[in-house]
């Protein structure tokens, strides 16, 4: 459906660090965008490259601040973070913990998922089989805070991000979901906003100043968006029409917030409607716990994937939540929305200017970039939108690099640079009807986002970290 668009409010977000600096998942504010020029079209292992450093696996993208780039990896159990010289690509210190426990992950997941952030001196990391740790310029450890075990299908994989003296992390999973912000100097908990109405989810948040308003940090989950205050951590209005689980990053674009949401059973003409939970008791229940067992379900209302995608608690069992969650899953939409920020409450009916439902990216997050909106989907399906109306400029595929897509496009120089499971980079012109000027081939696969500063394109492959510049 579409609605007209409405005036933009102006939106102004605090950073933490310079804005020449990229200090978090996809730079400033998640953007994807550096105003930055004199990058390199064509690049790869032997062409272009001013270093590159060998690195463990991992698959957190890297942040720079003006003289290092943070990454994290892993080895074993033991969950390492880095400190690299940007001029250089050398190591400057490595630190090590050993993991407490080896947390369930989806097979493209791995224990160095989350994406580091850092004030411009200090580096914070979250792994899921641990926790958050904070070290000092040097590599000394500052704090930790235990968190988990988590009931996350796939493991976890949302990245922490700062705001002022405060650390925000969103830790949604199947039982238990909640927001912190902690002290970023002592690790304090400040406060923790329980989210009952999402299920496991990676999505890393964003934030929002609203003119004479306290700033937010604005959290994608299960069905909804939700805005929360960033000093009490209270809600303060919401949109639904989200799918039931949640990947990539939102942009914020002049005071309009533009999010893609795609998941198994979501396309259009894949939804169903399941009865209520009563109904299906009255007709399936037989041994009257009110439960619902494999053995019970009629076929028609079993899930299409594995029972304990939907079984939340993991019991063997469909209790009443269980099954709310998985009604709702069943009719749920895969789509792009197009919020127009502001307000209070649910906004759903206000504040949604469009939706677009056709080839959404399950991870990579939307790029808006020189007055155009950008979507890559696996398979190599690049899709150009109008932000303004949804309409579409052009859609078509990436040819040569037709595979997966896990990292999210970024875009500078006028160019738009878009990373493929396998390795192959697309180069494109940006622009209403784009052009790919070059692809480049890492040789291996690749799964972080790259980073752009000071032209210089920073891409992360699943061994080595390579600087690329003209």
């Amino acid at each position: 459906m579409r609605f007209a668009p409405l005036p933009a409010m102006i939106c102004c977000v605090a950073l933490p660090v310079a804005a020449a600096d990229w200090a978090r998942f996809r730079g400033p504010n998640g953007a994807g965008v550096a105003d930055e020029s004199g990058l390199p079209a064509e690049f790869g292992p032997n062409k272009n490259v001013v270093w590159k450093t060998s690195l463990p696996k991992g698959a957190s993208s890297p942040v720079l601040t003006r003289d290092r780039i943070f990454l994290t990896g892993f080895e074993a159990d033991q969950l390492l973070t880095f400190a690299l010289d940007r001029s250089s690509g050398r190591i400057l210190w490595r630190r090590s913990v050993t993991a407490p426990r080896e947390e369930k992950l989806h097979n493209l997941n791995n224990r160095a998922s989350a994406t580091p952030a850092t004030d411009g001196s200090n580096v914070y990391v979250f792994f899921g089989d641990l926790g958050l740790l904070s070290y000092g310029p040097d590599g000394w450890e500052r704090w930790r805070i235990p968190l988990g075990p988590f009931t996350n299908l796939h493991g976890m994989a949302a990245s922490p991000l700062l705001s002022g003296n405060r650390l925000i992390l969103a830790c949604d999973q199947d039982v238990g979901s909640f927001l912190i912000a902690v002290d970023k100097d002592t690790g304090r908990l400040i406060w923790k906003k329980d989210r009952p109405e999402v299920v496991h989810g990676f999505s890393t948040p964003v934030l929002y100043q609203p003119a004479g308003d306290p700033l937010q940090v604005i959290v994608p989950g299960s069905y909804q968006l939700i805005a929360y205050s960033v000093e009490r951590g209270e809600k303060l209005w919401w949109t639904r029409g989200l799918t039931w689980q949640v990947k990539s990053t939102p942009v914020i674009h002049d005071g309009v917030l533009y999010f893609n949401g795609w998941a198994p059973g979501g396309d259009p003409g894949e939804q169903f409607q399941l009865p209520a939970f009563a109904d299906v008791l009255a007709a399936a229940d037989a041994n009257r716990d009110r439960k619902l067992g494999p053995t019970e379900l009629p076929k028609p209302w079993q899930p299409t994937g594995t029972w304990d995608a939907v079984d939340l608690d993991n019991d063997g069992l469909f209790d009443e939540r269980d099954w709310a969650f998985f009604r709702a899953r069943r009719s749920a939409a895969n789509n792009l929305l197009a919020v127009r920020l502001g307000g209070s409450g649910d906004v759903t009916d206000s504040h949604v200017l469009w939706r677009f439902q056709k080839s959404i990216p399950d991870v990579p997050s939307p790029l808006v970039y020189r007055g155009v909106l950008y979507l890559v989907k696996t398979g190599g399906i690049a899709t150009s939108l109008n932000p303004a109306t949804g309409e579409v400029y052009k859609q078509a595929r990436l040819a040569g690099a037709l595979e997966g897509y896990y990292a999210s496009p970024v875009g500078a120089d006028g160019k738009v640079y878009i990373a493929g499971q396998n390795g192959k980079i697309s180069v494109l012109a940006a622009g209403p009807r784009w052009e790919v000027v070059a692809l480049n081939d890492m040789g291996e696969d690749t799964y972080a986002t790259p980073a752009i500063a000071d032209s210089r394109l920073y891409v992360r492959t699943v061994s080595t970290l390579y600087c690329f510049a003209k």
